[in-house]
């Protein structure tokens, strides 16, 4: 099983304990049955989404037809299907903050072009993972002044990929992902998967060994995002890495084709460059669900509902992986046996072990001796997040809840958390959620003051004796 995992690449690694963590069960039933009776905003709340806007005065100031318009759009948003597909980072597949991102776009409504967006908190108010929904127009008015990056980002934008969060289009996702063509695998002897691209290709550093691009979907993705843009050139370009753009041109000769690409011979300047339209990385990237199945990591049970049942349709197979066996953190190798430990009256205990053996254990622990390794299991339990991964990955991803839970199954219901990193770590999890509150009502945490040996080089710069004209 080492052996298998490590020839894994790290961000299929990664996508997995988000599919694992990230949007737990219980969210997407509850947002699920709020929104399957009409109730969008119960449904935002269930997959912790605030909602930045309101209908009565969205509609005095844009009218009743483009409140029709958003209120249907909302009514068919899956916010949990969202949450599932937003853009995150590695190493920890946390959401990617500070991000301002397109559902809808509303060009018809009066003189004002509207769009639906989802927006995310800055790194340093990322605890819980919240996100938001609000109403951006060219004119910036609504536009709030203590987030990083208010305006639409044109490389992460889902208004060409509704299927990615409109609970009507889900069906659409095995065509737009390339679920139903065979995939292409990398060169075993090539690192790069785009060398057949002219030029160097500089990938981002923490995309290294990455061969999740979707280019056999780029010149039809391209087609859509050309057309929807209104733009006749036909040039596009595709990040493939911080400081590497690369422009694209889509061969369209007639309505009777099947679209392609080439890349440009000429060199552009870089301003040019900038103002092409950019694949969105939602076109440009294999979808992490359709890779996780390949590889044999998921099975297509613990995927969306949504996203496996159009998976299934398609015939999109998971391969087979290994058996995964976790260990049973309540069987402890004790002096040549196994024991058990459990939860006796809601506290963990070694319950293979005499009552009157483990008080006069405790009395040598507490007298400097070496514990038994089940009352050294039982307290690592309690100290040692290392122990307890998916707690700390549940409250990295915003599920306390979950975490709780897990606490709850290992300790008991009515256990009280020992002194130690498992208990800061929940506490730290509770303080953090503070910055998020600040974020929201546009405050931000005093910075601290300056230590004391700052002050103490600037009174040496005060005390240097001046130069002598």
């Amino acid at each position: 099983m080492a052996s298998h995992f490590a020839n894994i690449p790290a961000h299929l690694l990664m996508w997995r304990r988000v599919r694992e963590y990230a949007v737990p069960l219980s969210m997407i039933e509850t947002a699920t049955a709020r929104r399957v009776v009409g109730d969008w905003a119960g449904a935002c709340a269930s997959a912790r989404i605030d909602i930045d806007f309101d209908l009565r005065a969205v509609r005095d100031r844009y009218g009743t037809e483009f409140v029709t318009r958003l209120r249907a759009d909302l009514r068919r948003l899956a916010p949990d299907l969202l949450r599932w597909h937003m853009p995150r980072v590695a190493p920890h597949g946390r959401i990617r903050p500070g991000l301002t991102i397109s559902l809808s776009r509303y060009g018809g409504s009066g003189t004002t072009p509207l769009q639906l967006v989802v927006r995310t908190p800055p790194a340093w108010a990322d605890a819980g993972q919240r996100m938001s929904l609000a109403l951006w127009d060219e004119d910036g008015d609504g536009a709030p002044r203590h987030h990083p990056h208010p305006h639409p980002a044109r490389r992460f934008r889902l208004d060409l990929h509704r299927h990615l969060w409109d609970s009507s289009r889900c069906g659409e996702l095995a065509s737009r992902c390339g679920a139903d063509a065979a995939p292409v695998p990398a060169p075993p002897d090539r690192t790069d998967p785009l060398d057949w691209l002219n030029g160097p290709v500089r990938p981002d550093p923490s995309d290294a060994g990455d061969h999740s691009w979707a280019s056999a979907r780029w010149a039809a993705e391209a087609e859509l995002l050309l057309g929807a843009q209104g733009d006749a050139g036909g040039v596009f370009t595709v990040r493939l890495g911080a400081r590497d753009r690369r422009a694209f041109a889509l061969v369209a000769p007639d309505d009777h084709h099947v679209p392609t690409l080439r890349p440009l011979r000429e060199v552009l300047p870089p301003q040019v460059v900038a103002a092409l339209p950019v694949l969105p990385e939602a076109a440009a990237r294999v979808l992490p669900d359709l890779a996780l199945l390949r590889a044999g990591l998921v099975a297509a049970d613990r995927l969306h509902p949504l996203v496996a049942e159009a998976l299934s349709a398609s015939g999109a197979e998971p391969a087979p992986g290994p058996e995964h066996q976790p260990g049973d953190p309540h069987r402890v190798e004790c002096r040549g046996e196994v024991h058990r430990i459990a939860l006796r009256d809601g506290v963990l205990t070694a319950v293979d072990h005499d009552p009157a053996q483990l008080r006069r254990e405790e009395l040598l622990v507490a007298l400097g001796g070496p514990a038994l390794p089940c009352l050294r299991a039982i307290d690592a339990v309690h100290r040692d997040p290392q122990a307890l991964p998916a707690v700390r990955e549940r409250l990295g991803h915003g599920d306390v809840c979950g975490a709780l839970a897990v606490v709850e199954g290992l300790l008991g219901p009515g256990a009280v958390l020992r002194d130690g990193p498992l208990r800061e770590t929940l506490e730290s999890s509770a303080a953090r959620r503070l910055d998020h509150g600040l974020f929201r009502s546009g405050l931000r945490p005093v910075p601290p003051p300056a230590t004391r040996p700052a002050r103490r080089s600037r009174a040496r710069l005060r005390t240097r004796p001046a130069r002598a004209s």
